[in-house]
């Protein structure tokens, strides 16, 4: 029990202490025996080094996971495993990264860490895929990491009820302008499936014609080779018979010289020469015969050697073009995948979207730690009523992107929706603990922004908007919602309260809950509020967010 609330107050400090520098790490480490503190340090230094030096990111870290192994901390563990392998991966050694990446999930799995989990499983599909061109491989750890994400969060339930704000100030013309452009959207995506699933299936036609047209060069190469060895067997056949010849001749010398014993002298020199001469001639006979017919053979022979030859050149060529051509189907087809995901990660969060494609659909997940910021604009209406539609829906969109590219800066804030002129967003949607130092950074942020923008409005003589932001910590419940048109989507009475600060909040602050300022106090400067009546909560007590320290 000690030692994992030591571990949780690491856990904590690391993430809500700024960052600091790689000297002032090192010196810090110098300095303290303590093992578990140490432990720490050596996973900040290998995150600070990463990128940057890439050797040291990957021997720092490999020290953490090592202690993180020892003092069962399999939290750290997962996150330490998870740099090594991403600095080896930078150094382009695959081999370590995807045994350092299969060590982060084993700690995950100790850990529940569905987070550090999917990562790792994700970087490993990525050395598979992109470096070493093993789908097979990458495939199976796509589905290891779908078997992963259903053990971890297939046991969750839960329900709430949702609340929701009226839209203001946008007129119905432009809310259908708005669905049309979603409707546009959705069959584009249902239109790029179709044609992946085409273009699939013309794959698999031509891979089909590839292997015909292959048996074909194999049968015409076997009728061929039968051609040619019909011919040489003839040939032999006939070597056969003048070898026949010449062993008949050679019986006929021998009998001539068994007559030539029985005549005289004279007559045996006058038919020995007859008998030289014939025997000349035949052997003459039978090179010239002998010759044409190994001319022949050797004719054959080339002719057979040039067909093989001209057969495999053919079939290099075709399987080259078809390699190529199989390759373009294949870009095209992983250029349409990549184009139905963007789509899709425009509407949901990456490990929604994943779920959806490999389930067809998404349970609800409680989190019991999350932040939500709600926004909104100051007197709306009656500056939506001196702007024309176009200049209303420019200047929230230009608000609204100014929003996005802040809480895009931090990891642990997901964009929620947007419902009128309200903006809303929120942390703590994993299944780690997270403070919520990034969320009340990425509102004052906000603030900041949107001052800097009152000022150049104001230069102009122009209208400006002026926000209010209210941010509450508690239990939330999320998921998608509907079949056509589906949405993500969080409930609970965290959002409620979260709504009742920002309509308590004064105009350029940041009024946070007493649960948020207790996890943030050490981190910001905070003025507190005292109990203020909230509209169906009662009192609740509330404090304004200044500055960082």
């Amino acid at each position: 029990m000690h030692n994992w609330l030591f571990s949780l107050f690491l856990l904590v400090l690391s993430i809500s202490l700024p960052a600091q520098s790689v000297s002032s790490l090192e010196k810090k480490l110098k300095s303290t025996k303590d093992d578990k503190l140490r432990m720490e340090l050596f996973y900040q230094l290998g995150n600070a080094y990463l990128g940057k030096d890439n050797k040291k990111a990957s021997e720092n870290a490999g020290k953490a996971q090592s202690l993180a192994a020892t003092y069962k901390n399999p939290s750290l563990g997962a996150r330490a495993a998870y740099v090594g392998g991403s600095a080896h991966y930078h150094r382009k050694a695959y081999g370590a990264a995807t045994s350092r990446y299969k060590q982060c999930i084993t700690f995950a799995k100790s850990a529940k860490d569905v987070e550090y989990g999917l990562k790792c499983y994700a970087k490993l599909e990525t050395i598979e895929k992109d470096k070493k061109k093993n789908y097979r491989a990458a495939y199976n750890y796509a589905a290891e990491a779908k078997k992963f994400l259903q053990s971890m969060l297939g046991s969750s339930s839960g329900g709430s009820t949702s609340t929701t704000r009226p839209s203001s100030g946008v007129s119905s013309q432009e809310v259908k302008e708005l669905n049309r452009k979603i409707d546009a959207l959705e069959q584009e995506k249902v239109s790029l499936l179709r044609d992946i699933r085409e273009l699939e299936a013309g794959r698999d036609q031509w891979m089909s014609d590839q292997d015909k047209l292959t048996e074909k060069q194999r049968k015409l190469l076997r009728e061929e080779r039968a051609q040619a060895e019909k011919t040489i067997s003839e040939k032999e056949l006939e070597l056969a018979s003048v070898e026949e010849r010449r062993e008949a001749a050679e019986a006929r010398v021998k009998r001539k010289e068994k007559q030539l014993s029985k005549l005289s002298d004279e007559d045996k020199v006058k038919t020995m020469m007859l008998q030289e001469a014939e025997l000349e001639i035949q052997a003459a006979e039978l090179k010239a015969t002998q010759e044409a017919n190994k001319n022949n053979i050797y004719k054959l022979l080339s002719a057979f050697g040039l067909a093989i030859g001209i057969l495999f050149y053919l079939r290099f060529r075709a399987n080259r073009k078809a390699k190529r051509a199989l390759e373009e189907k294949n870009k095209e087809v992983e250029a349409e995948r990549q184009r139905s995901d963007e789509l899709l990660l425009n509407i949901l969060p990456a490990n929604i979207a994943q779920e959806l494609k490999n389930k067809g659909k998404a349970e609800a997940q409680k989190y019991f730690n999350s932040t939500v910021l709600f926004s909104d604009f100051k007197n709306f209406t009656r500056l939506s009523e001196k702007l024309t539609p176009e200049q209303l829906v420019e200047e929230l969109d230009y608000c609204f992107k100014g929003f996005d590219f802040i809480i895009s800066q931090y990891e642990t804030i997901e964009k929620i929706k947007t419902i009128g002129d309200a903006y809303m967003c929120a942390a703590g949607l994993t299944a780690r603990e997270i403070v919520p130092n990034d969320i009340v950074k990425a509102a004052l942020e906000m603030q900041e922004f949107l001052e800097d923008y009152k000022k150049e409005k104001m230069a102009k003589g122009e209208p400006y908007f002026e926000a209010r932001i209210g941010i509450h910590t508690g239990p939330v419940v999320a998921g998608v919602v509907g079949v056509n048109k589906f949405a993500y989507d969080i409930w609970g009475d965290t959002v409620n309260i979260a709504s009742r600060m920002e309509q308590n909040c004064e105009v350029g602050m940041v009024n946070i809950s007493e649960s948020t300022y207790r996890q943030v106090k050490y981190n910001f400067n905070c003025i507190p509020r005292g109990r203020i009546a909230a509209k169906n909560k009662g009192e609740i007590e509330m404090y304004y967010v200044r500055s960082a320290n």
